[in-house]
């Protein structure tokens, strides 16, 4: 192969520059201490004369690195099928990382199935973000403890790892507020959730927090816990008009309000002449529902690029916030309405 039309090598660099190849792999990998800056200089110059593109897999032996960001997803793949903001945390998320020069691997596992502990151990990846801590993660505890770059999308109190997030408490809170100003006084709350996801547990406290603040009591009767998608939201509407119709229901998540509200349909309701409905998430499809929904506005794509420049600052023995909050947004539509006050019979 003629020489101009060969990959150039880290030989050709080193010798354009003068320098050992050891010092090219020092310098290429960002682990030149004591290097003199002009000598750095020469091999950077030579790197971009010559084109050179050092193969991934060969800087991250060299480097002691994989160059590699896992993103954990505890949920199932079925689960993880449905998230509709998903797309948009995985866009911040890939932006944060190629600006640090890494590549990004995903994993979707539900607890119990699976380990992604050895995806560290084994330098698969530098370090991890978990997305949508259990309480019961004993995985997540107990690589925090040993000392991995591990960030958490979402909260896990206890465990000493930072975690990027809303502050969904107060987010659910002033949601719950709304439909207290509108009127409504029989209020249920579908969890997005099971409430071992921290998550959904703190959605929930928001919700009995705007009940207590509004002098009205709080009856597990009317919260059902939803698991992500919609045929959850289907199910619990169900299980809460079999105690009786609530004049609102809090979904603490759209795709899982998008199957309550056609639960309710099939029960001859209509949203939000008979049930207003609000959300949490603010999915791209949200104002495309029939009616448009009303919701929490979550900044999925600040949420993952935030979510990166973490573990990247973490892996690199950066100072790190403990806990960083996003703010959100509530958005009204045509979801929820002023409750209907019963007309008197007679003269």
């Amino acid at each position: 192969m003629p020489k101009d039309l060969r990959r150039a090598t880290s030989a050709d660099v080193a010798a354009l520059a003068g320098v050992s190849r050891t010092t090219v792999s020092f310098v290429l990998n960002d682990r030149g201490v004591g290097i003199p800056d002009a000598t750095r200089q020469r091999v950077l110059d030579a790197t971009a004369r010559l084109g050179y593109h050092p193969h991934h897999s060969a800087q991250g032996l060299a480097g002691g690195r994989s160059h590699t960001l896992g993103l954990v997803l505890r949920q199932s793949p079925e689960q993880v099928a449905g998230d509709a903001l998903l797309v948009e945390t995985l866009r911040g998320f890939v932006t944060a990382a190629r600006s640090g020069q890494y590549r990004v691997l995903v994993e979707s596992l539900a607890l119990g199935i699976g380990s992604y502990g050895d995806l560290v151990r084994s330098s698969r990846t530098d370090g991890v973000v978990v997305s949508g801590p259990r309480s019961d993660d004993e995985e997540l505890a107990a690589l925090v403890e040993d000392g991995y770059p591990v960030v958490i999308q979402g909260s896990l109190p206890g465990v000493r790892a930072p975690s990027v997030d809303v502050d969904n408490v107060a987010s659910s809170r002033l949601a719950v507020e709304h439909l207290v100003g509108l009127g409504h006084r029989r209020i249920a709350c579908i969890t997005n959730a099971p409430l071992q996801y921290t998550a959904a547990s703190e959605r929930r406290d928001g919700y009995k927090q705007a009940l207590d603040a509004a002098g009205l009591a709080y009856d597990p009767i009317l919260v059902a816990e939803g698991a992500y998608d919609a045929a959850s939201g289907h199910r619990a509407i169900a299980e809460l008009l079999r105690s009786g119709r609530p004049d609102a229901v809090f979904v603490a998540s759209d795709v899982v309000a998008l199957g309550a509200i056609g639960g309710l349909r099939e029960a001859g309701l209509r949203v939000p002449d008979d049930v207003s409905i609000v959300g949490f998430d603010d999915i791209p499809l949200a104002g495309f529902f029939d009616p448009p929904l009303t919701t929490v506005h979550l900044p999925a794509y600040d949420l993952g690029q935030a979510l990166g420049v973490a573990l990247i600052d973490q892996i690199a023995a950066r100072h790190v916030a403990a806990r960083t909050l996003l703010p959100t947004e509530f958005v009204v539509r045509g979801s929820t309405r002023a409750r209907s006050q019963p007309q008197r019979s007679g003269p």
